[in-house]
């Protein structure tokens, strides 16, 4: 598995830099059937991530790959789930809070996982069977600094207080939904402090103490959410259905996720 973090790794670098080459650049947007948006970017970072990803022989569903009928999918035990440019959104208002996420998930579970932010040069990673996740900041050049996996990178969530919680809302999707649950938390908590974020960033967030919980009370598809759930599930976070009331599952015949709720 330390392989094919590794090849994750380089690939959502090397996808980073590609997406930056068109950040730079003045921005042309189109729409896709879903009425989301579909930049140069998010097929560059694609066309990188896919170059990489065909070596590992290990089956790839990305957001902006030809989806492949679950007939097929069902078979699979392990595969690759890749969202090549997370936030794009926040990329077109050119915030920096946008990622590359790459995933392995294994009997519908995610077990590895990987983000990158570009702007800021952030690399968050982790391998579930090793029970840690870290982050490491890239120089200018996007060169990793030193050696992945030092005891100083590694990042864990926070234990919580008992007067005060801090939330994770999204820059975009804040809802009724999502409002009404703070409305519940706040007859449990003196003080509620919403701290917003885009993209995958919200899990991060929470894997490395910086908020306590992130509620998820509008659509997002496997691939928005596989790698964030990896890195939390290795620093023993759990992302819950509140359909099922279990951990989230992958590969599924609708990759359309249910409503989730990140916590402890």
């Amino acid at each position: 598995m330390k392989s094919y973090l590794q090849t994750a790794i380089k690939s959502a670098i090397e996808a980073g830099k590609a997406i930056l080459d068109v950040y730079e650049q003045e921005v042309d947007v189109t729409l896709k059937d879903d009425r989301s948006p579909l930049t140069a970017a998010d097929l560059a970072s694609n066309r990188v991530i896919n170059t990489y990803l065909k070596e590992t022989d290990i089956p790839v569903i990305s957001e902006e790959n030809k989806q492949i009928a679950y007939s097929e999918r069902k078979g699979w035990n392990r595969c690759w789930i890749v969202d090549p440019l997370d936030g794009t959104k926040e990329f077109i208002k050119k915030n920096g809070e946008f990622t590359v996420n790459i995933a392995i998930c294994e009997g519908q579970k995610p077990i590895l996982g990987v983000i990158y932010v570009p702007v800021s040069r952030e690399l968050y990673y982790a391998d579930t069977s090793d029970g840690k996740a870290y982050k490491t900041v890239l120089g200018k050049d996007h060169g990793i600094p030193s050696a992945l996996f030092e005891e100083s990178d590694q990042i864990r969530p926070s234990r919580g207080g008992d007067t005060v919680i801090r939330i994770v809302g999204s820059r975009s999707h804040m809802n009724q939904d999502t409002l009404d649950y703070i409305d519940r938390v706040k007859v449990h908590y003196k003080d509620v402090e919403i701290v917003s974020k885009g993209s995958s960033l919200k899990f991060c967030l929470v894997a490395e103490g910086r908020a306590d919980v992130y509620p998820r009370f509008a659509p997002t598809m496997e691939w928005d959410t596989a790698a964030g759930h990896a890195i939390c599930r290795a620093v023993g976070l759990q992302v819950v259905s509140q359909t099922t009331q279990k951990e989230l599952a992958y590969n599924k015949e609708d990759l359309l996720n249910d409503y989730f709720l990140v916590e402890q």
